[in-house]
């Protein structure tokens, strides 16, 4: 969901890196001369107006501002408002700010800095999951939910170029985005949409060759600003890309990062993942007023957890995501047809559909982890983009899963739908198969 160059600016690749700020004399540029705006995850911007450069007209600092909104009605129209199984959006028949960042990043002689700022619904749905950090004194979310990504590091000029960096960075783990502008579709596919947003730690990317990155992570832990156990996680990320119509892309990575509830020592428990795509522009007439462009992408998962008594055949997630998009007049409109298919049994990366909290001791506690979950997702999306810093985006979204797991008419919060009033003890939440949603979203970014 999100490999990156320098993920301040893109959340699976970037244009814009650390090596095309040293001198053409000094520096060998990765993909350079490569138009990779098209790709599902990629920020479609070529110009970045907000630069300042010194007298030599070297670029010092690159600012962006982010703003992007929603209206996602779903037909069920539960009465507590609460969008369920989505870290794309947390509320339903409501506008919402969805996510409001502003940032600064410098390549300036080499040096790496990166610091973006972030509020809105989705900061709450993703960095409120950590559970890390309830491990020990003086941690918590508060003092960094508000940070997107910050980091400091430095270039080296070792070949096409080699990149040392620690802070929190975007995740490298899946094909699309943290930020929902530069994915294909707004909700994300479940196979991204289960994993990680971003990480604490450290990285070294290095650039082999023009069209080879590969990079070695070290790691707190699985999304979280904490780590679980006495053991750093690691990670390895490698893009390959033999021309500017196609990107390959293999992603691991393996750490302890399950807390064993009652447990008296730290966690043995043991997670792998592996996520690989593959996207292909197989059209390309940038002039033309009917189809301009014509791309498809490919993302596969596959994970475990095992040790300490969990099995990896009952603690394990597989799933696939296809997309199909198809762009019209000059790039300024685009429809993307997408199929996703995720299997989670024994529920260790699946949402809870409502919180354990309000649920009775007899409610079914397998379906309410989404233990033995089987879901696919279907979505259609329409976009109007009359340049690279607006997007106004319609979406059809229709999911449907093997046990009750999306919210109904009744919510998922109380009889009520508010967190303030007792439960009822003879109350349970709303749960259907299948969910239908229409999304409208506006995104504008500089």
């Amino acid at each position: 969901m999100r490999t990156t160059i320098l993920p301040g600016l893109l959340a699976c690749a970037t244009v814009l890196t650390a090596v095309q700020q040293v001198s053409a004399q000094q520096a060998k540029v990765p993909f350079d001369g490569m138009d990779l705006t098209w790709i599902n995850g990629q920020n479609r911007q070529k110009n970045f107006p907000l630069q300042l450069a010194d007298k030599n007209g070297e670029t010092i600092l690159t600012g962006t501002v982010l703003l992007d909104g929603y209206f996602n009605y779903n037909f069920a129209r539960p009465k507590d408002n609460t969008q369920t199984i989505s870290a794309s959006m947390g509320r339903s028949n409501e506008f919402q700010v969805n996510q409001a960042s502003i940032g600064i990043e410098s390549n300036y002689k080499n040096i790496i800095g990166r610091l973006w700022l972030q509020t809105g619904s989705m900061t709450h749905i993703v960095q409120e999951a950590d559970g890390s950090v309830t491990r020990g004194r003086n941690t918590g979310t508060g003092n960094l939910k508000f940070i997107r990504e910050a980091a400091g590091g430095y270039h080296f000029n070792v070949k096409y170029g080699l990149n040392i960096e620690m802070g929190i960075f975007m995740s490298y783990i899946g094909l699309e985005s943290y930020v929902l502008q530069e994915n294909w579709s707004y909700q994300r596919s479940m196979v991204c949409d289960f994993t990680p947003f971003y990480f604490q730690g450290a990285r070294a990317q290095f650039f082999p060759s023009k069209k080879f990155k590969t990079e070695l992570w070290l790691l707190n832990g699985w999304q979280s600003y904490n780590s679980w156990s006495k053991n750093i996680g690691l990670g390895n990320s490698n893009y390959y890309r033999p021309s500017e119509n196609v990107q390959i892309v293999a992603n691991f990575y393996y750490g302890n990062d399950t807390h064993v509830a009652g447990a008296t020592s730290l966690s043995k428990v043991h997670r792998f993942h592996h996520d690989n795509s593959f996207v292909a522009r197989y059209f390309k007439n940038a002039a033309s007023k009917g189809i301009s462009q014509a791309a498809f992408s490919i993302n596969n998962h596959y994970g475990f957890q095992t040790g300490d008594g969990v099995k990896a055949k009952d603690n394990y997630m597989a799933g696939t995501s296809i997309a199909h998009r198809v762009w019209f007049n000059r790039n300024k409109m685009a429809l993307t047809l997408r199929g996703d298919y995720v299997t989670n049994p024994g529920g260790y990366l699946a949402f809870t559909p409502a919180a354990p909290s309000v649920q009775p001791n007899d409610y079914d506690k397998a379906i309410a982890s989404g233990k033995n979950l089987k879901m696919g997702q279907f979505t259609a999306t329409w976009d109007i983009m009359p340049n690279d810093f607006f997007t106004l985006r319609f979406e059809y979204a229709h999911r449907n899963s093997n046990v009750p797991y999306f919210a109904g008419p009744g919510g998922t919060t109380s009889q009520t739908g508010f967190t303030s009033d007792p439960v009822d003890p003879a109350w349970v939440p709303d749960l259907r198969k299948s969910e239908n949603r229409v999304i409208v979203s506006v995104n504008f970014r500089l």
